[in-house]
């Protein structure tokens, strides 16, 4: 058992490097995670107009942030495996000349259904940060790694919620179709850096696609603290959803009546649980990362406690938002911090379980919190995202522990 966890099938043993990542790339990386992420979640606070658009309900509209992190989800688990066994420079920029085509595509949608199948794509290709993440891990010495992962999941944290802000606003005032065609020409700016500075990075495997991915289960079934990590991650993603997905609903009913500009503000409030995220990453690496994930679980239970009593109140609301956002951005990175220390060679491969898994519970989650929304209002939504919450900290605390 022991040699099957050291060396997945397939994998070279590989010899960490002791050198400091530079600064500079450690920034670079945090950019690109930041403005590649945020083609995920423009498409939140947009929700309403697109329903408009094309007619639709607010729940039905909501299934257009459903089709991207399905998309995403698709990306973590079919592709990020290739970043343990192909040239990661070549995988990025081939990825992020994707990801430009289907936003643009999705700016000149015509109908509902073609924007979905973009929206799915767009997911797809963006899964960049999970293979700079892993990328991360390996350059970074052991005893910054929760630091150093910490400070790129920071602009990617940035980018998940500042992408609320900016196409907020763009919405507002320019159309939801605006905001797609300007993440498109985002994207092409940046892989025009990427392939100036991002450095070439060779993995060691050396099998064959099919038995990069039958590793997969094998790194799944003989590693408890991967499953529950992925466990974890699922059910506060999902709890994560349920709010930013409904969001928008809630401040355009008739307790607020504010529009989508107003809606994307509140992921710059949001954004100040970024700032966690370093914090999280050096208390991972001084006092375990069981510690920060304990304190984020929590964390995000008494965010749905502050949202359910408070949240019709507009400092109740920020309150709330910035709570569960510190909450589950710690939880976050103490989960990737355990991961990343799991199997050194396989980290890509682990990135992609423990992601799956995370990104499996946003999208049910989005679909959960559009129907409690439907059926239930605020209430309902507080409710569930309070449940899930909950049941990620029980997971955490009993799960696969000894």
């Amino acid at each position: 058992m022991s040699e099957l966890l050291a060396k997945p099938a397939g994998a070279v043993s590989v010899t960490l490097p002791a050198h400091r990542l530079p600064n500079s790339l450690v920034w670079l990386m945090a950019l690109t995670c930041g403005l590649v992420v945020a083609n995920i979640y423009y498409n939140q606070p947009l929700l309403a107009d697109i329903g408009r658009t094309f007619h639709l309900s607010d729940s039905n509209a909501s299934l257009v942030a459903t089709a991207t992190q399905v998309g995403y989800t698709l990306g973590m688990l079919l592709v990020v495996p290739l970043g343990d066994m192909l040239e990661r420079k070549r995988l990025l920029l081939l990825m992020l000349l994707g990801a430009a085509a289907c936003l643009g595509l999705a700016a000149f949608a015509p109908s509902f259904a073609l924007l979905a199948i973009a929206s799915i794509f767009i997911g797809i290709c963006s899964a960049v940060p999970q293979l700079l993440l892993p990328m991360a891990a390996h350059l970074a010495p052991e005893a910054d790694r929760g630091r150093i992962v910490g400070r790129i999941m920071s602009g990617l944290l940035i980018g998940i919620l500042a992408s609320r802000t900016i196409s907020g606003y763009v919405g507002a005032h320019l159309g939801w179709r605006a905001m797609f065609e300007i993440a498109a020409v985002t994207m092409l700016a940046l892989l025009g850096l990427l392939a100036w500075r991002l450095p070439e990075d060779r993995p060691n495997f050396t099998g064959t696609y099919g038995s990069l991915m039958k590793s997969l289960l094998t790194l799944t079934s003989t590693l408890p603290a991967l499953r529950r990590s992925a466990l974890v991650g699922g059910l506060l993603f999902a709890a994560f959803s349920v709010f930013w997905t409904t969001l928008t609903f809630f401040l355009e009913s008739p307790t607020y009546r504010y529009g989508s500009d107003v809606a994307g503000f509140f992921g710059l409030v949001g954004a100040m649980g970024a700032l966690a995220a370093p914090l999280a990453g050096k208390a991972a690496d001084t006092r375990g990362p069981d510690f920060a994930l304990g304190i984020g679980t929590l964390l995000a239970v008494g965010a749905y406690a502050v949202l359910g009593l408070g949240g019709f109140h507009l400092a109740g609301l920020v309150a709330g938002v910035i709570l569960l956002d510190v909450g589950v951005q710690a939880a976050h990175i103490s989960n990737q911090t355990t991961v990343f220390s799991l199997v050194p060679e396989a980290r890509s491969r682990l990135n992609t379980v423990y992601m799956t898994g995370y990104f499996t519970g946003g999208s049910l989650g989005s679909v959960a919190g559009g129907v409690a929304w439907t059926h239930f209002g605020w209430t309902g939504v507080c409710v569930l995202g309070a449940g899930l919450s909950g049941a990620a900290y029980l997971v955490s605390r009993f799960y696969g522990r000894e």
